[in-house]
């Protein structure tokens, strides 16, 4: 399984029924392919929509249906559209159930750093800013190293995204839970090490006498019905 399915399987599987999430450019986008219909998850970009499924087939573009990052999608029946003013006050005030974001680096205070690229013109941190800040759930998901270089730090070398600490960090290798102890290391990749992990990240990991395997089935209706209801 490539990197990135084996992130974007995780990273569906901390989606509730009947929710609504925020993906982010990039890789984010792709998560909604393993969240089953019957979940009824309303996908929001922060260009104002919210019911937004997957890239449309080639030819069946629509030039008003684009995401936050200008990439074509299309809208499931029933989805709405609305303007900036609403979208943003759905996200600042808190009424979006969990955000998906990319990364470039998090540190050892879950602090995340996602918005300018080294050597590359940005036109600033655009929504990152306000969905770190104001949704309920921070997910990031985002490959373990870039070009060999961790990614997982003691400090952001980049400018932060936001002062509030991230929910959870999925990658290709591990699944790490940012808590007032440190980062604690919850679950690792299939066929991966926790000596690989820890080879790989210049944070220090909290490291628990087990860590398990990653899930990366889709759960059915019931499983995660039975999941949110545990979890509460």
């Amino acid at each position: 399984m490539e990197a990135l399915e084996i992130i974007q399987r995780r990273v569906a599987r901390e989606l509730k029924p009947l929710s609504l999430v925020n993906l982010g450019i990039g890789l984010p986008t792709g998560v909604s392919k393993f969240v089953p219909d019957e979940y009824s998850v309303f996908f929001q970009s922060e260009n104002g929509i919210i019911g937004m499924s997957a890239r449309p087939p080639e030819g069946m573009e629509d030039e008003d249906l684009t995401d936050a990052g200008g990439g074509f999608v299309s809208a499931l029946p029933g989805a709405a559209t609305i303007d900036s003013a609403i979208s943003f006050g759905l996200i600042r005030g808190g009424h979006v159930d969990a955000t998906v974001l990319g990364g470039l680096e998090v540190d050892e205070n879950g602090q995340l750093a996602n918005w300018v690229v080294p050597g590359k013109m940005v036109p600033g941190m655009g929504g990152a800013m306000d969905l770190v800040t104001g949704a309920r759930r921070v997910l990031v998901g985002m490959q373990h190293t870039a070009r060999g270089r961790p990614k997982i730090v003691p400090k952001c070398t980049l400018p932060l995204t936001s002062l509030r600490r991230v929910t959870l960090i999925i990658t290709d290798l591990a699944v790490i839970e940012p808590t007032d102890d440190g980062l604690v290391l919850r679950e690792r990749a299939p066929d991966v090490s926790v000596e690989t992990i820890l080879e790989n990240t210049t944070a220090k990991l909290i490291v628990p006498d087990t860590v398990p395997e990653m899930e990366l089935s889709i759960r059915t209706l019931e499983e995660a019905r039975r999941a949110t209801s545990e979890a509460a």
